[in-house]
């Protein structure tokens, strides 16, 4: 057991290194930097050729907010994101470190026969697959809605909701409302697709590492499938008309594996067989 613990803080400690410059990153670019480029120049110089959002609200409602307020309201929006950024990331790294540790341990078994571990060692694999499952679904969630925010802001949609509905219904009629828009640049759409590659690397790394060779391949083209189906309508959004149809499957797909990563059947056959 203290050979066990003594293994797990060496990895832990191993990954310092990563925990500081992901800090470093999230705090300089997805913080200070996009902040300076996004909201204190554009303020500063009363427009850009950003999209106005609730940061830049100043630069054509001066009445609702002035644009000293706006830079400290924006500079504060910032750091708190940028924080969330870095909890978001070391959250992973800490799920790469699990499944590097519990691969080590499951090669570690086999030079020992005598001792059985493989069905523990299947049981904690099943259970980190269920997490990883499930933070890689949150992540691309919450990088498919900075997507949509940024994608909104560049259409001509009276609000996000009148927009994703008239995208819906440009799928059954010959009208394409929702791809009209604004030529912007959108900077948090490089910021969501971070998050995706991130968390699906993460993923994949755990499919392979846990899932090959266990009980794990049964479900994991079920995890796979729905991934997929997040990311395809993550990056088609506001490709073509109807992309809200995809998006919308892959949402419910992904709502319902919070709740229930095995998507019930293979849950309720393995509890059968153990019963």
């Amino acid at each position: 057991r203290k050979d066990r613990d003594d293994a797990w803080t060496r990895n832990v400690e191993a990954s310092s290194y990563s925990y500081w410059a992901v800090f470093l990153i999230c705090v300089m670019f997805a913080g200070l930097f996009q902040w300076i480029g996004v909201c204190l120049i554009p303020l500063l110089n009363g427009g850009d050729e950003y999209a106005t959002d609730w940061g830049t609200i100043a630069i054509v409602r001066p009445e609702i907010i002035s644009a000293p307020v706006a830079i400290v309201f924006t500079g504060l929006a910032y750091l708190y994101m940028c924080l969330c950024f870095y909890l978001f990331f070391a959250g992973l790294i800490l799920l790469y470190t699990v499944v590097d540790d519990l691969r080590r341990i499951g090669e570690a078994s086999k030079d020992r026969p005598e001792v059985d571990y493989e069905s523990e060692l299947n049981e904690a694999g099943l259970r980190v697959m269920r997490w990883i499952f499930r933070c890689t679904v949150l992540g691309i969630l919450i990088a498919t809605v900075m997507k949509l925010q940024s994608s909104y802001l560049a259409s001509n949609g009276m609000n996000i909701v009148a927009w994703l509905v008239g995208d819906l219904s440009s799928a059954w009629y010959e009208h394409d409302d929702a791809s009209n828009g604004f030529s912007y640049r959108l900077p948090t759409q490089f910021s969501s697709l971070v998050i995706v590659i991130s968390t699906c690397f993460v993923f994949l790394y755990g499919a392979i590492r846990l899932g090959v060779g266990s009980r794990l391949h049964v479900p994991l083209w079920k995890m796979s499938a729905v991934v997929a189906l997040l990311v395809a309508g993550y990056l088609l959004i506001g490709a073509f008309a109807g992309f809200s149809i995809l998006l919308g499957a892959g949402v419910l797909f992904a709502i319902y594996g919070l709740f229930d990563p095995w998507f019930g059947r293979w849950q309720a056959s393995e509890s059968q067989s153990v019963a």
